[in-house]
């Protein structure tokens, strides 16, 4: 994995869908808009958690910005750590991240 240097910091992602996109299923999940992380990038994050909830679910997790050695860049979270289910966009309030 690439940018050993780039920080883990908390986010919020999002589930949504996405047909045809030459990925795997059609069930992905991104940064939400406003965190000064593309929107356009995919996060590496748990099937099981992303098939549990409904699409536009909101979480709360620790990410960085990555690349596959020079690849495409993407986002990544570890599976092992803690992830904050918040719920759909309008239902929750952020305490200071």
């Amino acid at each position: 994995m690439g940018k050993p240097e780039e920080p883990y910091i908390r986010i919020i992602v999002e589930t949504y869908r996405k047909r045809r996109g030459g990925l795997h299923g059609d069930l992905h999940v991104r940064p939400i808009a406003g965190q000064g992380i593309p929107q356009n990038l995919r996060v590496r994050f748990p099937k099981t958690l992303r098939r549990a909830h409904d699409l536009g679910t909101h979480f709360l997790v620790y990410a960085k910005v990555t690349d596959r050695e020079g690849g495409n860049e993407f986002v990544h979270t570890n599976h092992a750590w803690d992830v904050e289910m918040l719920g759909k966009p309008g239902t929750y309030t952020m305490k200071k991240l």
